[in-house]
């Protein structure tokens, strides 16, 4: 019966999926900004600020910022998995699919909540600033869930057929 339940709610492949993508990504964006002088630290008391404005840079708003993080990855998994199903292109072709998906994040995150939540903090506008986001967006997060999902999904096809 349990089982069954996670099969049905699609809790191992949406955990594996924001496991996957969420650790790609943070440690991408530590890279990234450790290449500019951030410390991890500073990068997740920035996410942390995002919900949580009088975060510091410290130990603990890391730890909420990371908190933070992996619940933006889920909700960035649960909604493709919601759609996936109802578009059977995402699941046949899971790499255009994951590229798509990490532009439409990619526009979100830069395009509608940065600027909502940071107006004064300037979007990405060299090469490298707009490269190196659409490489996380796409290939490090839309990639993977795009993958899992159609792992998934054909599965779940194949054992009914």
């Amino acid at each position: 019966m349990r089982a069954h339940l996670l099969e049905t709610l699609m809790l191992r492949p949406i955990l594996l999926a924001t496991l996957v993508a969420g650790t790609l990504d943070i440690l991408s964006a530590f890279v990234f900004a450790g290449m500019a002088g951030m410390t991890p630290v500073q990068v997740l008391t920035f996410v942390a600020s995002g919900p949580f404005p009088a975060a510091a840079p410290t130990p603990g708003w890391a730890a909420i910022g990371l908190a933070v993080h992996y619940a933006i990855m889920v909700c960035m998994v649960i909604a493709y998995f919601l759609l996936a199903p109802r578009r059977p292109h995402l699941l046949d072709m899971p790499i255009r699919a994951g590229i798509a998906y990490g532009i439409v994040l990619w526009g979100i995150m830069y395009w509608i909540v940065r600027p909502l939540r940071w107006p004064e903090m300037p979007l990405p506008h060299t090469l490298w600033g707009i490269s190196n986001a659409l490489f996380s967006h796409c290939v490090l997060v839309g990639i993977p869930i795009a993958l899992i999902a159609a792992r998934h999904f054909m599965a779940r096809r194949s054992a009914f057929a």
